[in-house]
């Protein structure tokens, strides 16, 4: 195991609040990722950071993302009461497609809302699980200058 896979899974494993300092160091020492090699179900979960967008994704039953293809990206699948699996085209204000973008000086995979200023950067932590940043205006997904970040794992 790498050094950065044993730092992710002992931020993933921490029980309160996150640094998110540290999880901007995992990231840059994190390996970029190409949109194509993403595609694919994957589970999610938020790190506990404080961030305003950690009590949306719980109250909406957030379950993870769907890569179809580059131009199909599901960015909100969540539970539905009857444990069924949906894209919440609401709360996302539609879905979303796959680019390679430059976010803090690297080009890596990044899904591009359809109807918000938001971008979700995503760097590897191994071929099974990534690394994901929040991006976009203050106040829909910069909450007091910070990100949200995320994990996924391959599902």
């Amino acid at each position: 195991m790498s050094r950065e896979q044993e730092r992710w899974q002992e931020l993933r494993a921490a029980p309160g609040p996150v640094d998110p300092h540290r999880l901007d160091a995992l990231w840059a020492d994190l390996e970029v990722v190409d949109a194509a090699s993403i595609l694919g179900s994957w589970r999610g979960f938020a790190f506990s950071t404080g961030h305003p967008i950690e009590r949306m994704l719980a109250s909406s039953r957030w379950y993870g993302k769907r890569f179809v293809a580059l131009d199909d990206a599901k960015p909100l699948i969540c539970r539905a009461e009857d444990g069924s699996l949906y894209s919440d085209t609401l709360a996302g204000k539609g879905e979303a497609s796959l680019w390679n973008v430059e976010f803090r000086g690297e080009v890596t995979a990044t899904m591009v809302y359809d109807g918000m200023p938001v971008f979700d950067h995503f760097k590897r932590v191994d071929d099974d699980t990534l690394m994901g940043v929040m991006n976009g205006k203050p106040g829909v997904a910069l909450a007091k200058g910070r990100h949200f970040y995320f994990g996924l794992e391959r599902d």
